[in-house]
């Protein structure tokens, strides 16, 4: 479905984006906050395809939409040209420990340039190749134009970080890549080239540094910035800082200009004498730590990060070790880290090659194909959270094979030359300088071996239809609980003890009508959510008052803890699970506080339904009080 028209609509019978003071989305709305809700043309919406209905309720400007409310949402903000944000604080005021800030904060830094990032490597890694092959001639204008084409974005790496470091920390994000331009200025980068320095600092130091300039007095160590990483993040932080600071205390009516102004004229001087070289140094250090615990022992570094690296990505920690990448080949110009983990993608191949062949449920063999193809290009999300988690065994033989794998890669000394793709995208970016030799072919056997072996000790010990028959995704309708009136009914439990209520009793609109669902409603009487299926979670809201699920038999399961408590921002709410987790049926997936959300005038009535209900048969529980784990409704496949 297009969402750009509907976008259109959206926002023109809102009253028009001069009428919209700001919007944001829960799991199944768009939320307006407007100037003037009059304008708002509340009878078009709710009678538009693509929405469900309008609701107004504690300032908002309620637009219901349902599943598809990000795509939407996305449209709404590109077509008005709105702050695309949700508050940074949407778990309620904790920002989390210091590690899962940082981890946040290298994310959001990195993320919206991996894509270009892994593109301008696989061209220069291919560069590499063609002349490895001696397809191509060094010294020719087709060489040089695709070395610029992949080089581009390396060189001016700190522009495109300047922006994206300076909108994470909330600053302006054309600031941050005035800072980077000017720390990549070529007259400046010339300088040290143009004559004898004035004098020298740090003399017979691992910090020793000759000073060609002065700025005011101040002595200036010029280093060289393009490709670096760390100096522009670091500069970006304070400048976000200066600039929040020079917005408070200057007039409106010169803070257009002077605001940014002063924010350059204090943060360019000082990251060239103070922030560049420490960041500088700070690189350097890192890039040599890597490398000499690399030098310890390739094979035992390689052996540990292809075992955990699945693990790394499933929790978020990944992060922490892409930038060192990143700072190694800028530094130093070769990484072995990401060298080390190209077997991964290809373990998870090969495991999910044998679940293809040897499944006897053609729904699992359906997602295996999709998966498996994925994989060999190193995208490894659809089979690791489709196929190989929820089979287990699948995936401990994965990482058995890439920690073996990795091991190999080190032994072979295989690294990485250039920020290159993915799966087999990456093998270019293993290329050095004086062409293909035995790291590259080891690389290759590498990851053959691995794949190999993944898919023999699943083909063989893999249990594979056995676990289909308990817990994988594609697993026959599972024995339904005591109190389910037929043996081959697909049962929702309860997530918590309460009372039952019908939809159509609870105040809220979209729920009660079922355009959101058929299903539902409890009133909790404590404050713990269960899963009520076993499944994999699909949707859970930075507020964590709302969670999808979807069941191993399919069934897309909607469960929203109380009304409109999307406006408590996280408070009273702690999640124990994460989106794309699989979780089992009785786990504990959110604690809410029923007491201080009562207190702060919510409605806890929680509706639990069945979002593509059109596929089931739905039978609710007759009982008006239940426990938790207890059947709640029963869905039999149409």
């Amino acid at each position: 479905m297009k969402y750009g028209q509907l976008a259109k609509d959206i926002i023109k019978n809102v009253g028009g984006k001069e009428n919209v003071n700001s919007v944001v989305h829960c799991i199944t709305r768009l939320r307006f906050k407007l100037k003037d809700e009059s304008k708002a043309n509340t009878e078009v919406l709710e009678n538009m395809d693509g929405v469900v209905t309008v609701r107004k309720s504690g300032g908002q400007y309620q637009v219901v939409i349902g599943n598809h409310v990000p795509e939407v949402y996305k449209a709404v903000v590109a077509e008005g040209g709105f702050e695309s944000a949700q508050p940074d604080n949407a778990d309620g005021g904790e920002k989390g420990s210091l590690f899962n800030r940082f981890i946040d904060m290298i994310s959001g830094i990195f993320t919206p340039i991996l894509g270009v990032l892994a593109a301008s490597g696989m061209i220069k890694g291919f560069n590499a190749l063609f002349v490895a092959l001696g397809w191509l001639d060094d010294t020719g204008g087709t060489y040089q134009i695709l070395n610029a084409v992949g080089d581009a974005l390396f060189y001016f790496l700190p522009v495109l970080l300047g922006y994206t470091a300076m909108k994470k920390f909330g600053g302006t994000p054309f600031l941050g890549m005035v800072i980077a331009m000017a720390l990549v200025y070529p007259a400046l980068e010339g300088i040290p080239a143009a004559g004898d320095p004035l004098y020298t600092l740090f003399a017979g130091t691992m910090f020793e540094s000759p000073v060609y300039i002065e700025f005011f007095g101040i002595p200036v160590i010029l280093m060289t910035y393009s490709m670096s990483v760390i100096p522009i993040i670091v500069s970006a932080f304070f400048a976000a800082k200066l600039e929040k600071f020079f917005a408070r205390v200057i007039p409106s009516v010169v803070r257009m200009f002077l605001v940014p102004m002063f924010t350059l004229l204090i943060i360019i001087p000082l990251t060239f004498i103070v922030i560049g070289p420490i960041a500088t140094w700070a690189s350097q250090l890192l890039g040599t730590a890597t490398v000499w615990v690399y030098d310890l022992s390739p094979i035992i570094a390689g052996a540990f990060l292809g075992g955990f690296w699945l693990v790394f990505v499933m929790f978020g920690l990944h992060w922490g070790l892409v930038p060192i990448a990143i700072n190694n080949f800028t530094v130093g110009g070769v990484d072995p880290i990401l060298a080390l983990v190209f077997v991964h993608s290809f373990a998870l191949a090969g495991a999910i090659l044998a679940v293809w062949i040897k499944s006897r449920n053609q729904k699992t063999k359906t997602l295996s194909a999709p998966a498996f193809i994925s994989s060999i290009f190193g995208v490894t999300e659809p089979g690791m959270y489709g196929i190989a988690l929820p089979l287990k065994k699948p995936f401990i033989f994965t990482l058995v094979s890439s920690a073996i794998g990795g091991a190999m890669l080190g032994f072979f000394g295989t690294k990485g030359y250039v920020m290159g793709g993915l799966g087999i995208f990456q093998i270019p970016s293993f290329i050095p300088q004086e062409g293909i030799d035995m790291s590259v072919i080891g690389a290759i056997i590498a990851a053959a071996f691995g794949m190999v072996l993944a898919f023999a000790l699943t083909y063989f010990f893999g249990g594979i239809n056995k676990n289909e028959a308990s817990n994988s995704v594609a697993a026959e309708p599972m024995q339904p609980l005591a109190g389910a009136k037929e043996v081959n009914n697909h049962v929702i439990v309860s997530p918590f003890n309460g009372r039952v209520k019908s939809l159509a009793d609870i105040g809220d609109t979209a729920f009660a009508s079922g355009a959101l669902g058929k299903g539902v409603a409890v009133e909790p009487s404590e404050g713990k959510l269960h899963a009520p299926v076993s499944g994999s979670v699909s949707a859970l809201f930075p507020t964590h008052h709302a969670i999808g699920i979807t069941s191993d038999e399919g069934a897309e399961i909607l469960i929203h803890v109380g009304l409109d408590t999307v406006q408590l921002e996280g408070k009273h709410f702690t999640a124990h699970t994460t989106q794309g987790s699989r979780v089992e049926k009785g786990q504990l997936l959110i604690e809410f506080d029923v007491k201080a959300i009562k207190e702060a005038g919510y409605e806890l009535s929680t509706p639990v339904v069945v979002t593509n209900h059109d596929q089931f048969e739905i039978t609710a529980t007759n009982e008006q009080e239940i426990k938790n784990q207890d059947s709640l409704i029963e869905l039999k496949a149409k």
